[in-house]
């Protein structure tokens, strides 16, 4: 990605910038886009967290017409200088600040934190291994894979109770609610094509068990813990990936098929397919899920600075 007076590099400093996107950008906002299963986001290295993305401002970044085009996007930001991370400093270097491309904030991505992780390989923070990253769901461990696949350790899954539907057109089903850190309803259809066009958020109720929203997952067998899965994502629409989506998913199915780790004290592994791709989820006996899968970067440049006082104000 360039803008009209050419590409810059952008490896993990924000110096090229002035502090806020929204007051005065001066020379312009380094980037970089990436994608995990398609899942895309817009890119910004703010290491001492000096930029004040607003809402609008990430909004429009994320615009696919008028500006760069993300699912969201992934600030990334030293746990230290920011007063949402301060206090997983000790364990995680970096913070990741996500956002959904209509610019609410976010406290999880499983794509993203894939991403995440390979951009700070890529801009020379972190190496082949694991790598601890600090989100608003709490630490994630990562493991960068000399294939270029990641692993994200993403917590446990919690199975909240039951009773939740999700309807679309005449179709309704009941929906299996997880939370990964952030709140999903996954119902299992025939067919994925009875999810509809998922341009707007299915409805769902009752209303007050997501009263933030949710991502909603359609799920349809394709073998022996092999599923498959569209999702509408809560701020971001119909994406063509959703890694914890992907993990509510397989844990959802686990149950479904009367497979618990805790119990037979064997890990569960289900291939997760997406529009985008596949992803391996994989529950442990304690709990804890992890997810593998690609994580490419694709772009970075830096945003014009006419176009950030026009677009932005």
């Amino acid at each position: 990605m360039s803008d009209a007076q050419g590409t810059t590099e952008a490896t993990g400093t924000a110096a090229d910038t002035e502090p806020t996107a929204a007051g005065g950008p001066g020379r312009g906002i380094a980037f970089l886009k990436g994608h995990g299963t398609e899942n895309d986001f817009v890119i910004v290295p703010d290491p001492d967290g000096v930029l004040e993305l607003t809402p609008a401002a990430v909004a429009r970044i994320c615009d696919r017409r008028a500006g760069i085009g993300g699912d969201g996007l992934l600030r990334v930001v030293r746990s230290a200088a920011d007063p949402e991370a301060r206090a997983l400093a000790g364990e995680a270097e970096w913070f990741m600040d996500y956002r959904n491309g209509d610019g609410s904030v976010a406290e999880m991505c499983g794509n993203g934190v894939r991403v995440f992780a390979r951009y700070l390989q890529h801009a020379g923070l972190a190496e082949a291994g694991d790598l601890a990253i600090a989100t608003r769901a709490g630490l994630r461990r990562a493991h960068l894979a000399k294939t270029g696949e990641v692993t994200v350790s993403m917590g446990r899954a919690e199975l909240l109770p039951d009773g939740v539907t999700v309807t679309v057109g005449d179709r309704s089903w009941p929906a299996r609610n997880v939370n990964m850190g952030n709140p999903h309803a996954v119902a299992f259809v025939e067919d994925l094509g009875h999810a509809g066009e998922l341009r707007a958020v299915p409805p769902f109720s009752p209303a007050a068990v997501y009263p933030d929203g949710v991502n909603i997952e359609f799920v349809a067998d394709r073998g022996p813990r092999h599923v498959a899965m569209r999702v509408h994502e809560r701020g971001s629409g119909e994406t063509r990936s959703c890694g914890t989506g992907a993990c509510a998913v397989a844990v959802a199915a686990a149950r479904r098929d009367g497979a618990d780790p805790a119990v037979t004290g064997s890990p569960v592994t289900y291939r997760v397919d997406v529009p985008g791709g596949s992803l391996e989820i994989t529950e442990l006996p304690d709990g804890t899920v992890e997810m593998t899968g690609p994580a490419v970067i694709v772009a970075q440049g830096t945003m014009d600075p006419a176009w950030l006082v026009t677009a932005l104000g």
